[in-house]
């Protein structure tokens, strides 16, 4: 598909520099942009999704998680010189 658009001129021209530095076209630049943008559009819907079914099923089940009480340097806080002997 062609699509038509305005676009300053100086911009243009930094735009054609860049694209000849990755050895591709100001429409090659563009088009990667967008498909990039619609993959990451596509991954932020379907984390959105799995978590409103991750949250369906916490509410089904009557679960609660409740407020983190702890922090992560404590899941590694392990005792020194504990290593088996050989």
């Amino acid at each position: 598909m062609n699509i038509t658009f305005s676009i300053d001129e100086d911009l243009v021209k930094e735009a054609r520099k860049i694209a000849i530095e990755r050895d591709t076209t100001l429409a090659g630049l563009i088009r990667a942009y967008l498909q990039d943008l619609a993959v990451e559009h596509a991954k932020s819907g379907r984390k959105r999704r799995e978590l409103e079914a991750l949250e369906r099923s916490f509410e089904q089940l009557q679960i609660s998680i409740g407020e983190r009480t702890w922090k992560r340097e404590d899941l590694h806080d392990r005792p020194r010189n504990t290593r088996p002997k050989k």
